[in-house]
């Protein structure tokens, strides 16, 4: 890795033009879909296939509650339509996703969302017949047929949800409103990464600069607080434009989850959401007082930034520019691999060889182009390895992306290889572990390795804030959404002006007065695609803490610990999500685990304060 100081450096080439069109990035940085489907004729017969399937798993309909066999039977027909369902879904999104502007892509995933609603519609019956056998039935036919106590820990989660259950005429009519409902987070998908525009700013050196969603980051760690300002007010007031549209889209989106949850009789959104991974609410409130009751620390770090960078008042935009900007350092995609392979030694070969399998094998969709998606994420399916999407821009922050979403795929890669299908997802809850344990396996590397306090400096902040996006912002994205829902249900209504306010509230709640929010920053909530997944956000931070735990167990050498690890990420779905937790040696039940972070996180903030002094920068 080479240092680099200057900001004009990046854009170099680039700086008054677009940015590069797909067929003008090198083939070994992108993805190769080909080893999903050799052509998109190849992916229409697949589609017209399971057209054809999917009606025949109603012909198990009054079958398999009378016999195990039928039941047996009807389990492998409907897996195995669901894997080829799977291809044909993650072929489309990921087509899709590389270039936004294809319209014959946006075709693809329509016709996927119409075959799911008709798959759902097609299996509505299944839950409510099932959960009518009784258990002592189900005993007697493991017994006889022991091919289907592999589908145990399955159904007895049926059976333990089976007052939210509904008549099978009642779960069909769920399942028709499965395409209805998804319509608001692909409209605001469609309205951020297609429609909306972005203005053009100067950066330090007066050049043109196109704001893009990929770009923002960059542009946040300049050293000119102008170039800062310009490039996080000029993007919250491009979505300001259109807050009545998003703030109408959330509506919609929240109403639908408070329909799904009283329906079922929950006694809220909260509880339908938790409750599918037999996890009780309390956790979630818990997260939110455990990481509230420690704002303090944050509060201290703020302030310390603010001294360090020698402002008077510090805003939110200037919470990403390095402290000290002569160690910020260019990190180039091969470069990261390179270092991510030896961070992530301590697991062994049995994690790191097919990691390296994935780094080599166009696993990967490596820049940012005209009209890709923003952000990062990993997808596949049971029948292909996993694909990774990245918007790379060669700064350290991007390393950590890529090191936290391979530590998806090799969860996804592990649990595909040793779990049956049925068990070779899983759950969301369980999804952030494997990613943040990677994020916390390569800052103990780097950290290790460096020796010079500026640097070392630099890697401390990044730890920090690593803690305060991943932990902190998470829970505070986590508390603003609990808070829309119980607006939502208790029918007040949803203005973009009412959640603004309610946005800057709640930042205000966290941060207190140690930094200066501008009122721009009350549309941040409308960039937030997680906002349209019921519940998901508060995941990152409980998987933060828990791969924290598990992390320092591997490090440590503490015997059986890397096994332990190896076997939870290859553990699928097998068990529920706390208890797999607890046979890796973490109890997530407990505010324990958050107490230790947010503890980590005060003493990186006193090791960065005598940083600090030692460089004399306060």
């Amino acid at each position: 890795m080479s240092g680099r100081i200057a900001d004009w450096n990046f854009y170099h080439g680039v700086q008054a033009q677009d940015l590069k069109e797909r067929s003008e990035i090198a083939d070994k940085y992108k993805w190769n879909l080909t080893d999903l489907y050799k052509t998109d004729q190849d992916w229409e017969t697949d589609l017209a296939n399971l057209d054809a399937a999917i009606p025949s798993l109603s012909n198990y309909k009054g079958k398999i509650s009378k016999s195990a066999n039928d039941l047996l039977a009807y389990f492998q027909a409907s897996e195995e339509i669901s894997k080829k369902f799977g291809n044909v879904a993650v072929y489309a999104s990921l087509s899709y996703d590389q270039d936004t502007r294809v319209q014959q892509y946006t075709g693809f995933k329509d016709r996927i969302s119409s075959l799911g609603s008709k798959f759902s519609e097609a299996t509505s019956w299944f839950t409510p017949e099932l959960v009518s056998i009784s258990d002592a039935t189900f005993e007697k036919w493991y017994k006889e047929l022991p091919a289907l106590a592999v589908y145990r820990q399955s159904i007895n989660d049926a059976l333990r949800t089976r007052s939210h259950t509904l008549s099978p005429a009642e779960e069909r009519i769920m399942a028709l409103t499965g395409e209805m409902s998804s319509g608001y987070s692909k409209a605001n998908t469609a309205l951020r990464t297609t429609d909306m525009k972005f203005p053009t700013i100067k950066d330090a050196e007066g050049n043109d600069i196109q704001l893009s969603e990929g770009r923002v980051r960059m542009l946040l760690e300049s050293s000119d607080a102008r170039v800062r300002r310009d490039a996080s007010i000029g993007l919250l007031n491009s979505y300001k434009q259109y807050q009545n549209t998003t703030a109408a889209l959330m509506g919609g989106n929240l109403d639908g989850d408070l329909f799904s949850a009283r329906a079922r009789h929950y006694n809220s959104a909260l509880h339908a959401s938790l409750d599918g991974d037999n996890i009780d609410t309390t956790v979630y409130l818990n997260l939110i007082e455990t990481v509230k009751a420690n704002t303090g620390t944050l509060q201290r770090y703020v302030d310390l930034r603010r001294r360090a960078m020698g402002l008077d008042s510090i805003h939110l935009y200037d919470m990403v520019v390095p402290l000290i900007p002569e160690t910020r350092q260019e990190v180039t995609f091969d470069d990261a691999v390179t270092t991510i392979e030896a961070a992530m030694a301590p697991l062994g070969k049995a994690y790191v060889d097919p990691m390296s399998v994935g780094f080599n094998s166009r696993w990967i969709d490596v820049y940012e182009t005209q009209a890709k998606r923003s952000g990062a994420y990993s997808s596949g399916t049971y029948l292909t390895h996993p694909y990774m999407l990245l918007n790379y821009n060669n700064t350290l922050s991007d390393m950590f992306t890529l090191a936290h979403e391979m530590g998806h795929s090799m969860h996804t890669w592990h649990s595909g290889k040793y779990q049956p299908y049925v068990y070779s997802g899983y759950t969301l809850f369980n999804a952030e572990v494997a990613s943040t344990f990677n994020e916390a396996l390569l800052m103990d590397y780097l950290l290790k390795k460096e020796k010079d306090p500026a640097k070392r400096l630099y890697l401390i902040n990044q730890y920090i804030d690593n803690i305060r996006n991943t932990v902190i912002t998470q829970v505070m994205f986590a508390d603003f959404e609990l808070k829309m829902h119980r607006a939502s249900e208790a029918g007040e209504p949803l203005t973009g002006d009412a959640l603004g306010q309610m946005y800057l509230e709640t930042l205000e709640s966290y941060y207190g007065n140690s930094v200066v929010i501008d009122p721009e920053y009350a549309f941040t909530w409308t960039r937030i695609p997680h906002f349209y997944r019921n519940f998901y956000v508060y995941k990152y931070a409980t998987s933060f803490c828990a791969s924290q735990a598990l992390s320092q167990k591997v490090l440590k050498g503490e015997k059986g610990a890397k096994d332990s690890y190896i076997n939870y990420l290859s553990s699928g779905s097998s068990k529920y999500p706390l208890e797999l937790l607890k046979d890796a040696g973490v109890d997530m039940s407990s505010p324990a685990p958050i107490e230790a972070t947010m503890k980590k996180l005060s003493e990186l903030v006193d090791e960065m304060e005598k940083l600090l002094k030692q460089t004399k920068r306060i």
